[in-house]
This record gives C-alpha cells, sequence and structure tokens, in this order.
C-alpha cells in the first residue's frame, strides 16, 4: 500500500504489554490507512516521595534504556512482512504531556489501556485518561492481553 501524503498515527510504548499491543493495532491500523507510524516513549527521571531519585553508583541511561525497549517494541510490532514505517521517538518528559505534543497534527493518537503504573486494577491507567480528556485528535485505548 502506498503512504498516504500527511497521514500519521501517534502511538505511546512504554514496554507494557498494553503498550505493545496499541503498537500491534496502530501498525495494522497503518496498513489500512496508509498512514506512518510515530512510535513515542516518554521516560522521566525516577521520583519517590522525599524527591528525586539519588543516582546510584552505576551509572544508567534512562534514555538509552528507553530506547532499547521502543526498538524491541517496534520489532516485535513490525514483523517480517510489515512495510509501515514507522519513526522511533524517545522523549524526556510527562508522559501525557509528551504524547499530546507529538499527537498534534496526527489522525490519530493510540495508547495502551494501562501501562506500567501503580493502579493494576485500574481500567485505564492515568496517562490514557489525561488523553482522552485533552487530545485535539481522535484517541484509541487498546486493552492489554487478558483485559476484558
Amino acid at each position: 500500500m502506498s503512504m498516504a501524503p500527511g497521514r500519521r498515527i501517534v502511538v505511546g510504548v512504554d514496554g507494557s504489554a498494553p503498550s505493545k499491543a496499541a503498537l500491534g493495532w496502530a501498525v495494522g491500523q497503518a496498513e489500512l490507512t496508509g498512514a506512518a507510524v510515530e512510535a513515542v516513549y516518554a521516560w522521566q527521571l525516577p521520583y519517590s516521595w522525599w524527591g528525586w531519585a539519588p543516582p546510584t553508583e552505576e551509572s544508567f541511561n534512562f534514555e538509552d534504556n528507553a530506547r532499547g525497549i521502543l526498538t524491541e517494541a517496534i520489532d516485535v510490532a513490525i514483523g517480517p512482512d510489515r512495510h509501515v514505517p514507522i519513526t522511533p521517538r524517545v522523549i524526556e518528559g510527562n508522559p501525557a504531556r509528551v504524547l499530546l505534543d507529538a499527537a498534534h497534527g496526527a489522525d490519530l493518537l493510540v495508547v495502551g489501556n494501562r501501562g506500567h503504573g501503580g493502579f493494576s486494577e485500574a481500567l485505564l491507567g492515568s496517562v490514557g485518561q489525561h488523553c482522552v480528556q485533552h487530545a485535539v485528535c481522535p484517541v484509541v485505548i487498546i486493552p492489554g492481553p487478558g483485559t476484558r
């Protein structure tokens, strides 16, 4: 399928099962519509109730870690027979804000129903909830495997 000029689907990826399902869905939708996919991983330095987490003895590069998770998720989502262009973007910042900014001018924003947040019983995580309420384009929420 040929690319439709300017068609763009933004998908949030954090390595969780629902975000990988969202990426797979976005790639399938892009195949149907001729859109390009922009896979966005937003990362932040860890924060605890007493402030920013202190640096560890071993240097840990959060951006490189995010890039590795995103690359692996894209490799799985594309598979050997997919021909959808995917642009990976690793951006530091609040995930909801990063996704909303990335989705500006997009045809669609796709997120998993929940990521790595702390409330596993929640049907919709805080990032998805914020995106649904504030996005300027349509938002698709994809449930993770085994979600009812």
